[in-house]
């Protein structure tokens, strides 16, 4: 038997009727096997398979298997085809030729697997500050294929084990890598390689799926909210599963009966101060719970008030009016601010010394008009004491008159 071959072995013996090659082929595809014959006489050409089943008797098929057909009976060249082969059709083909010595030949036909894509198989899940372990399965090839876990460019060392499957081999290779929150999503690949795919690969993609707790987080309106006004409240949440229960509630009390709930999102509106409380977003899944809040205060709109300090200024000298509790009036005019403090500071000051003054002037007064006085009245005295020595005749042993003016 002589066949086509990948990689041709031809086996002949000088001075045989009788030649033939091995042949290679891949599972799935299509073997030509041939016999080469040599002074040929028309003796009687017998082709059986590797079970010794006769399948052609001369060009006469001798077993009912479509796969196989004769293609070229010459006095040089028998040549049958196997289709659709397979692992099962791996042996030796004989071609005999029956003379007065028979003569035979056998041929090797060998089937290459290549590997499908490779699987992968989850042997522990995910969970942020865990590890999981994953295997990267080739299950049938022959001869075996080569696996390898690749992330981000750089190869994951792993353990790899091989069993063999009849005729095939099955090959593994896992790893096992810690994993937190951010490597959720990441890409990791698997690569097959085999002799037969000619230094293609067989590649299988897998993204990392890590479970979580969820996170919340609620996203307010910018600016404040008056009576009236509309509020939309988004509650923005991760978490690996998703959770798909969003809570809302308000604490120490019930939601407004004109709230609105929407997925993730609460809607209110005509706001009012019965509005105003602390509202909860909560979610969950598997692996936590999480919460966050949001305090709303509505502000109430107060009509403009008129100011008695600034009653005279024109209404256009307002740039704000009173409409938010703790709002500042703010007024512009062309004559500077006087500064009322300082000038009545100084008014009081003038008065002070003013006060002081009048004060030291009078006291002033008073003592220089009581010393006049003493005086006064001491010359009077030495007067009188003359007088009445002189009318007295100068008599010294009278007493001494007081008067009194």
């Amino acid at each position: 038997i002589c066949a086509l071959t990948l990689s041709p072995l031809c086996v002949s013996a000088w001075g045989q009727a009788v030649q033939a090659e091995n042949v290679t082929v891949l599972e799935g595809g299509t073997a030509q096997i041939s016999c080469r014959l040599q002074n040929y006489d028309g003796s009687i050409v017998v082709i059986q398979n590797p079970r010794r089943q006769t399948l052609f008797f001369n060009g006469t098929r001798a077993l009912k298997d479509d796969r196989f057909q004769m293609v070229l009976f010459t006095p040089r060249l028998v040549r049958i085809t196997l289709t659709n082969v397979s692992v099962s059709d791996e042996g030796g083909f004989f071609c005999q030729l029956y003379t007065d010595d028979t003569h035979h030949q056998v041929a090797t036909l060998s089937v290459v697997v290549p590997p499908e894509v490779p699987m992968v198989e989850v042997k522990t899940e995910a969970v942020e500050g865990g590890e999981v372990e994953l295997t990267c399965v080739s299950p049938r090839s022959k001869p075996p294929a080569t696996l390898r876990w690749v992330r981000d460019r750089r190869e994951i060392a792993g353990v790899i084990s091989q069993q063999e499957n009849g005729k095939t081999v099955s090959v593994s290779n896992t790893i096992r890598i810690p994993v937190e929150r951010k490597d959720n999503g990441a890409a990791l690949s698997c690569e097959a390689s085999h002799p037969a795919l000619v230094g293609q690969k067989r590649v299988r993609h897998y993204s990392l799926d890590v479970h979580f707790a969820p996170t919340v987080k609620i996203i307010p309106p910018q600016g404040i909210l008056r009576e009236g006004d509309s509020l939309s409240l988004t509650c923005s949440v991760t978490g690996n599963p998703l959770p798909r229960d969003i809570q809302w509630s308000r604490v120490n009390d019930t939601l407004p009966e004109r709230a609105e709930k929407t997925g993730n999102i609460l809607l209110m509106s005509r706001l009012s101060q019965s509005h105003n409380g602390t509202y909860l977003c909560q979610a969950h899944n598997n692996y936590g719970r999480a919460a966050d809040h949001y305090t709303l205060l509505v502000y109430v709109s107060v009509p403009p008030k008129s100011h008695p300090a600034i009653a005279h200024l024109p209404s256009s000298s307002f740039t704000k009016e009173y409409q938010d509790p703790g709002a500042v009036v703010e007024t512009h005019s062309a004559v500077p601010a006087v500064p009322y403090a300082m000038i009545g500071g100084i008014l009081a000051l003038l008065v002070f010394t003013v006060i002081c003054v009048l004060i030291v002037t009078i006291w002033c007064s008073v003592r220089q008009k009581g010393s006049y006085l003493t005086h006064e009245a001491s010359g009077l005295d030495e007067h009188g004491e003359v007088q009445e020595a002189f009318l007295n005749g100068n008599d010294a042993s009278q007493g001494k008159k007081e008067y009194l003016l």
